[in-house]
């Protein structure tokens, strides 16, 4: 009878491993929370239901779904949809670090486009969001963001997208969206041993070492540095630029928002003239020179309230900026 009962215990106990058992399709959330991290607060949202994170996949993408009186629902934004300026796919192919020059090769690679703000996909693992000089530029408006999730969806809403705050049910169906396109632990590249000492881990010792090891495989918020207009020597504009890089980029960041039917009624193409005017202000200190509305953007203004948000460093290098500024020199002849 005593090895019966150690025979199913341990059928058991086999079976209870098997069925829990972390694989490279296991969420990141549910690991580090099985390791003992700190339950995210938007973890509520968490949810496989289907019909919510299709809601929450038109809001991100059109910017209105089905509202669940059956009526379609009331424009989140008249200005821009989430997607203007954030990508759903991945975009670095280490997650460890923000890179601009691997990121434009992995989007080149994946046909997706270089935009100004981070991607969507791995949101609900960061810790942290509109991060470094965000906070020191704009301060109280950001500080409530920073740490929160749905604070900083709450303000990407009102004041990013020029919107208004969504309600109780399409917040409810954005983050479930965001919880799948959530990180899986095949994101990662863990190592089979890696993931062996996961499933192995027993003691809170065990875990926790695990749980900070874990951790170094990603970053946890989106790093963002501003910079002024460059260079100081206007002789010096495109001259050591790839003119074949900066088309890439004209065409995956630019146009992504100045084409026909696109955002902005500053429509841009790569006609030649259209060329030659952005070459023929690249010297200006101005908007209309690529070099300060690219580091500086722009400012919603009464009656046209589209903006051109800045890109950070870690969203396009010094050299990047040259790359662009060699195509606007090399083809607007």
């Amino acid at each position: 009878m005593k090895l019966i009962i150690i025979t199913l215990s341990f059928i058991l106990s086999s079976f209870y491993l098997l069925n829990n058992k972390v694989t490279t399709e296991t969420s990141l959330t549910e690991v580090l929370i099985k390791l003992g991290d700190k339950t995210p607060l938007h973890y509520k949202y968490k949810t496989n239901d289907t019909v919510l994170i299709r809601q929450g996949f038109e809001i991100v993408t059109k910017g209105r779904t089905i509202a669940p009186n059956g009526k379609l629902s009331k424009r989140q934004s008249k200005y821009f949809v989430c997607t203007d300026c954030h990508n759903i796919f991945r975009e670095d192919p280490d997650l460890t670090q923000s890179n601009p020059d691997t990121r434009l090769d992995y989007a080149v690679k994946h046909d997706i486009p270089f935009l100004p703000g981070t991607t969507f996909y791995g949101m609900v693992n960061r810790e942290h969001w509109y991060n470094d000089d965000y906070v020191k530029k704009y301060g109280a408006l950001v500080v409530p963001a920073h740490d929160t999730l749905v604070n900083a969806v709450h303000l990407c809403s009102v004041e990013c997208s020029q919107g208004r705050a969504l309600e109780a049910w399409e917040l409810k169906a954005v983050m479930a969206y965001f919880y799948n396109l959530e990180y899986k632990l095949k994101d990662l590249e863990l190592t089979s041993r890696e993931l062996q000492q996961i499933n192995t881990a027993q003691t809170s010792k065990e875990k926790k070492e695990i749980l900070t090891q874990l951790k170094k495989h990603y970053l946890n918020y989106s790093p963002a540095t501003f910079v002024d207009p460059i260079p100081v020597d206007k002789r010096e504009m495109g001259k050591n630029g790839d003119a074949a890089k900066g088309e890439i980029i004209y065409k995956r960041s630019c146009l992504q928002c100045h084409a026909e039917g696109r955002v902005t009624n500053f429509i841009l193409s790569d006609n030649t003239l259209d060329l030659k005017f952005l070459k023929s202000h690249l010297d200006k200190d101005s908007h209309k020179s690529v070099y300060t509305i690219v580091r500086k953007g722009t400012y919603a203004l009464p009656g046209y309230r589209p903006y051109m948000p800045n890109y950070t460093l870690q969203r396009l290098s010094r050299k990047q900026m040259e790359d662009l500024v060699a195509f606007i020199q090399k083809e607007g002849n």
